[in-house]
């Protein structure tokens, strides 16, 4: 596919990287030099300097050419005059990045398609849900929902304590005989290995497991993992930033308690006004002895989303020496991500991750509804619409010439969530998720198409 993407900061720095892996033909674009000499120096990818929505600049990156393009400068204006002229300019497809979550709530509103823009994403939108859906599943450090829940990702770190540590994938799975859930991906306590779990897969002490469920194996999960599902009401939120507001006035909605800590006095009290139903606090969120004057050790859950990665994670470990329930911590290191697990902090996220796992579902082949890539783990997890023509229509799963660098976690039909086996016959229509590695993506796709 040929790509052109509009501003080289993180979010835009980080998607060139992941899309050049894959040998896509990628321009970026950017006012800033600095910016673009370390990304031409460090991925292999043809950099422009200039104005994204200049026509000129547009015409030198060959845009009436291009697959896709996506603009994510900081400048949402920048982003959807880009995506206007793109589509007028010859673009197959158009994404653009916003901060006015306006945009997203009214989509049905307003067409933006006829404008232009195929898609709209706010990476702060994408991790407030995100933080909402781990307060659901508190018990699981990572989640994506399917189809509304339909299926159900979560990953868990096994503890020792765990019924089918030192059992394979066939002895756990007879464990509970009407089958509910599958594990997809594991990877080894200390490693950077990843696996693709199979009937002689072991599973150990400290592993990192992905499943694919439905909402009654949430609860068979809970119970073969040892882990305990723990009632979240009241929630401490570190930070008024775009993040930290939307999780508040989510989480309200929702009638979580919530407190919200502020540094910005000003902000404070715009935040105040603007969240009736959360109590914000105007002070220092590093300061542990304010923490413990506003109950830090009464609250289920504590969330630190400031600016600043290294505040966040130090105050997250400040609330796990107080036993809060569930911590979690927006960075923007990757790097972090290898960290989470040993350090003691529930979950780690990260807007660039989420944002990219958003725009990747467009550049897969076959039709792709959704996709998310595993926190620190080398695998995707697609979910592919059956079409008329797909391989896949009408064979059995163990029929299948199916790689065994991927596996099928589960099949949505009819809006209901179904465990697919090897009996399990895919119909046109079905909604299928697959896990996969790097090497099995191109040979899944095919499949699909």
């Amino acid at each position: 596919m040929k790509i052109i993407i509009a501003g080289a900061g993180e979010v835009g720095f980080h998607l060139a990287k992941l899309l050049s892996y894959e040998s896509q033909d990628i321009t970026l674009i950017d006012t800033d030099k600095e910016n673009l000499i370390y990304a031409d120096n460090h991925l292999d990818i043809r950099v422009l300097k200039g104005d994204a929505t200049s026509i000129a600049v547009l015409k030198e990156a060959r845009v009436d050419t291009s697959d896709l393009v996506i603009g994510v400068t900081s400048s949402e204006t920048t982003n959807i005059t880009l995506c206007m002229l793109a589509k007028q300019l010859g673009c197959q497809r158009t994404i653009a990045r916003i901060s006015n979550t306006e945009f997203v709530d009214n989509r049905e509103l307003i067409k933006f398609s006829n404008l232009g823009i195929d898609e709209l994403i706010s990476p702060e939108e994408l991790a407030a849900s995100e933080i909402q859906l781990l307060l659901n599943q508190s018990a699981f450090n990572d989640t994506y929902e399917f189809e509304d829940g339909a299926l159900i990702m979560v990953g868990v770190s096994l503890p020792a304590s765990a019924p089918f540590v030192g059992k394979t994938v066939k002895e756990a799975a007879r464990v509970f005989p009407e089958l509910h859930f599958m594990p997809i991906a594991l990877q080894r306590s200390g490693t950077q290995y990843t696996l693709i779990p199979r009937g002689d897969t072991t599973f150990d002490k400290g592993d990192q497991v992905y499943f694919i469920t439905d909402r009654k194996g949430v609860d068979e999960l809970y119970k073969l993992t040892g882990k305990k599902r723990e009632e979240i009401k009241n929630v401490m939120i570190l930070g008024g930033s775009k993040v930290g507001y939307k999780a508040a006035r989510d989480l309200c909605s929702k009638r979580f308690n919530v407190k919200l800590i502020e540094q910005n006095k000003e902000k404070a009290f715009d935040l105040a006004e603007d969240l009736p139903n959360a109590l914000v606090i105007n002070g220092d969120g590093r300061n542990v002895e304010l923490l413990e004057e506003e109950s830090l050790e009464s609250m289920d859950a504590f969330i630190a989303v400031t600016g600043n990665s290294e505040t966040n994670i130090m105050s997250c470990l400040v609330a796990r020496s107080k036993h809060i329930k569930k911590t979690i911590a927006l960075v923007e290191n990757m790097d972090y991500f290898q960290l989470s697990q040993s350090i003691g902090i529930d979950t780690l996220i990260n807007k660039k991750l989420l944002a990219a796992n958003n725009i990747f579902r467009y550049v897969r082949r076959g039709e792709v509804v959704a996709l998310t890539r595993l926190n620190n783990l080398n695998a995707e997890i697609l979910e592919f619409k059956v079409k008329p023509k797909s391989q896949v229509n009408g064979k059995v799963i163990k029929q299948l010439n199916f790689p065994r660098a991927a596996t099928i976690g589960g099949v949505i039909r009819d809006g209901k969530g179904l465990i697919a086996l090897g009996d399990f016959k895919i119909l046109e229509g079905d909604r299928v998720v697959v896990c996969c590695m790097p090497e099995a993506i191109k040979k899944i796709e095919k499949l699909f198409l």
